[in-house]
């Protein structure tokens, strides 16, 4: 049974969530930036993802942490799940409004991957990322992430798979 860690990067922290989270979370969720995630999205289903990310550590070694920056802002959420519609364990990420454009979503993500590639026994990530979702796409890339077009999508939806490097590439 793995307990959500802390992980610290240069500028971040990436922490368990916290029950005082849910607000920003799910309005996050319900508002038009949740587009490429199938949002806006209710309370109800803002509280399901929550609870998800976090049920995520105990069940498989991995799930979601909340990204603070030095002074303690929320700016967003990286995670690493598998649910029942995601055909493989996927790196996600997502950035409160005004914090995206400095870097942190990629600099939680990468902290996350590499965390999960040396604790989990984890071999491979993939980001399902929407068509249109130009930031994400961008970011995948810059993580040396890869185009699969040969990967199963959640529920068959049209999205982009984008495989990560593998453990064994990013530990060496």
């Amino acid at each position: 049974m793995t307990i959500a860690p802390t992980i610290t990067t240069e500028r971040l922290t990436l922490r368990p969530f916290r029950l005082s989270d849910f607000t920003e979370y799910a309005a996050f969720l319900a508002s038009d930036r949740a587009v490429h995630m199938g949002g806006p999205h209710t309370q109800k289903t803002a509280w399901s993802w929550f609870c998800n990310d976090i049920a995520h550590w105990p069940l498989f070694g991995f799930g979601g942490l909340m990204i603070e920056d030095s002074i303690g802002r929320k700016l967003g959420q990286v995670s690493v799940t598998k649910g029942m519609d995601f055909p493989e364990a996927e790196l996600g990420w997502f950035l409160f409004d005004g914090f995206e454009g400095k870097g942190f979503a990629g600099e939680a993500a990468l902290a996350l991957r590499k965390w999960i590639y040396a604790h989990n026994k984890l071999e491979s990530l993939v980001s399902y990322v929407g068509r249109t979702n130009r930031a994400s796409i961008a970011l995948a890339e810059r993580m040396g992430a890869e185009l699969d077009e040969t990967a199963p999508t959640p529920n068959g939806d049209p999205c982009f798979v984008f495989r990560h490097p593998s453990a064994y590439e990013v530990l060496i």
